[in-house]
Parts: structure tokens; sequence; C-alpha cells
């Protein structure tokens, strides 16, 4: 399966599909196996680059549309 990213309305960045995360230092995210990945876009999680839902109760706001 391909990796596909979609950007939710007023949250987080959504990542389906056979994909690995890894930090500044190249060193891997240790992630469940298909399973989907939520990566935080409003820069208030305490668990970056992951979401914690800290967006709904800060009332971030981020529409995005594909042009």
């Amino acid at each position: 399966m391909s990796v596909k990213a979609t950007i939710i309305k007023n949250g987080p960045i959504k990542i389906e599909g056979d994909f690995k995360i890894h930090d500044g230092a190249d060193a891997a995210f240790n992630l469940p196996e298909g399973k989907a990945a939520f990566l935080c876009r409003c820069g208030l999680s305490a668990n970056k680059p992951f979401c914690d839902g800290a967006h709904a109760k800060q009332g971030f706001q981020s529409e995005v549309k594909a042009v």
C-alpha cells in the first residue's frame, strides 16, 4: 500500500500506509504496524510530533484545501 497523508480540518495530519517516522537524529519512532499516525499541526501537543488532542481544547483552526 502506498502512503496517504490527510490534513484534517482544525486537526492533525493523518498518515496511513507503510511508513516510518524518524526524528532529527534519524532514530525511528516505535509505531504499531498497520496503524495510522496522527501528527500535530497546532504545536500544542505534549507528545510531539504526535497529536494528543490539545488542538481541540485550544480552538486551533486551519482548513487546508488542495488546489
